[in-house]
């Protein structure tokens, strides 16, 4: 498979037909291969959240296709949707979104036993998760618990808890301080690479952008 993530005259508008109807995204085309790291870089406004929700099924498009690992998702009924959601895509987000009540471990092995995966084996692997960003020792610590950073890297874990083929990040470290997000920014790629993830990460920060394989910019709804 030469691409995991393929988008084809994809269109977006909100008030649709309406007077004050704006339009996000205008028959874009994208394409993510196998184990590329794209980063997407626009100013506020221009519709980044709505491609990555486009992107990872959250949303509806108006007009085109959306193919995930070589399937075509635009004709799928909602539960087939859901299911690829939940196997094959994992979304990171500004704001960790921790469940405040569990603890970092528990918050990685959640979604692997919601998925099917015994107990035995999502602790394990939620272990192995948290030791390679490097918080295996605040595994049993809740959210209240643990710095920003530390909040956001156990964020990534859950992410990648479910071995997603596809990862959509919307400014993943835009929350932290710049010495922080440099720090935790460095650990999601890393994280990235070493699972072989194919990922859209929007940022803000040409700098952190520069770093993964590509660059595109998302302006007047189209990519270049």
């Amino acid at each position: 498979m030469n691409n995991i993530l393929e988008l084809q005259g994809v269109s977006k508008a909100y008030n649709k037909g309406k007077p004050t109807e704006i339009s996000i995204l205008n028959d874009l085309d994208f394409t993510l291969a196998t184990g590329e790291v794209v980063g997407l870089v626009a100013p506020s406004g221009a519709g980044k959240s709505t491609l990555l929700h486009i992107a990872g099924l959250l949303d509806t498009a108006d007009a085109g296709h959306i193919a995930i690992a070589g399937v075509d998702q635009s004709g799928l009924s909602e539960r087939k949707r859901t299911r690829t959601r939940r196997q094959d895509v994992g979304f990171i987000y500004q704001f960790h979104h921790l469940l405040p009540e569990f603890s970092a471990l528990e918050n990685i092995i959640l979604p692997q036993m919601a998925n099917g995966v015994s107990k035995v084996a999502a602790t394990d692997r939620a272990r192995d998760l948290l030791n390679r960003v490097g918080l295996e020792p605040r595994g049993t610590h809740r959210p209240a618990e643990l710095s920003g950073g530390e909040q956001q890297r156990v964020a990534f874990c859950r992410a990648l808890a479910n071995e997603p083929k596809l990862l959509l990040a919307d400014e993943p470290t835009g929350n932290l301080d710049p010495e922080t997000s440099d720090t935790v920014f460095n650990a999601l790629l890393d994280l990235v690479k070493e699972t072989g993830l194919s990922a859209l990460i929007a940022t803000h920060n040409i700098e952190l952008a520069g770093r993964m394989d590509r660059m595109v910019r998302l302006e007047r709804g189209q990519l270049s």
